[in-house]
């Protein structure tokens, strides 16, 4: 019987177990540090795993990683060589991201942030509004979530653009591709969106050159890796009024230190790495298929090409 290994520190462990079982009744599921005989493991769902989990692994098919990001498995030193990787898809992690930028996009559209500074000083002002379609947002990263949530953008009508490595193709958004379009893209964008894979190249990208670039008076959302923003960067340009409002869920270090400026930021707000959570029912039954192909002998869907981070 194929043994595959559960490990996180962060998931609900017997909540995953169980439902792994029920979407994979031919594979016994165990939950780290319950290992047994390393040989034995097929595969691996997991979620920074702790140094040197998988020394001994020699039999291993597939690393699936338990968010969209891939980042915690990027050494590929830890890994069995020829090991697959494999980023997690599943609707419940897509509808949710979906969910969380809509959401911090309308709330800036609609100038909710400046409602509630109203509401704490008892102050009764009717503000400017704009339509939709007047509204340009620009999302980074156009992968399955940036792709999904462009799409569900476009439905309520706002202008949206997106940048990525390559160019993309998705009815009514403006696609900018690679380095050399970069300044362009921001300087159309007036709520942006991040939602890139973390990689060398991506690393602080959302700097103090490239906030620059964005329009006075922009709004920034990032809800994908900490590492993107260079965060004294972002605090000087809100502080002196460029950037006016930012929606943070990640951040360089977490659960970010009480001591941060961004808690009291009065123009930050910020939730801990919530924007998508995997859901344990629609993630085991993708995790099902995705090893049912793996014992078919075909390979999994989603594989990480290392060569480009993600």
């Amino acid at each position: 019987m194929p043994v595959l290994l559960f490990i996180s520190q962060i998931e609900p462990a017997e909540l995953w177990k169980r439902a792994l079982e029920r979407s994979l009744p031919g594979i016994e599921v165990r939950v780290w540090p319950e290992v047994g005989p390393r040989a034995c493991v097929d595969y691996v769902l997991c979620w920074k795993p702790p140094a040197g989990v998988f020394r001994g692994m020699d039999n291993l098919k597939a690393v699936f990683s338990l968010g969209a990001g891939i980042d915690h498995l990027s050494d590929r030193r830890a890994l069995p060589e020829g090991v697959p990787v494999v980023r997690m898809v599943e609707p419940a992690l897509t509808e949710g991201m979906s969910e969380y930028v809509i959401y911090q996009v309308l709330r800036f559209h609609r100038r909710m942030v400046d409602y509630d500074a109203q509401q704490s000083r008892k102050e009764w002002r009717v503000l400017s509004q704009v339509r939709p379609c007047e509204r340009r947002v620009g999302i980074m990263g156009l992968g399955v979530l940036g792709q999904d949530a462009a799409a569900k953008l476009r439905v309520l009508d706002f202008d949206v653009a997106g940048w990525s490595r390559s160019e993309k193709k998705i009815p009514g958004v403006q696609s900018f591709a690679g380095a050399g379009t970069l300044d362009a893209f921001f300087e159309r964008t007036d709520i942006l969106v991040c939602m890139l894979p973390l990689t060398q190249e991506t690393r602080g990208i959302l700097n103090r050159r490239h906030l620059d670039r964005l329009p006075k008076g922009a709004c920034v959302i990032n809800a994908a890796r900490g590492a993107h923003l260079v965060e004294a960067d972002l605090l000087a340009a809100l502080d002196c009024g460029h950037i006016a409002g930012a929606a943070l869920d990640v951040f360089h270090q977490e659960p970010l230190p009480t001591d941060h400026p961004f808690w009291t930021h009065p123009k930050v707000t910020l939730t801990p790495h919530i924007a998508s959570l995997t859901n344990p029912e629609t993630g085991a039954r993708a995790i099902a298929d995705q090893i049912a192909r793996c014992e078919s002998g075909s390979l999994p869907r989603n594989m990480v090409d290392f060569s480009r981070g993600y």
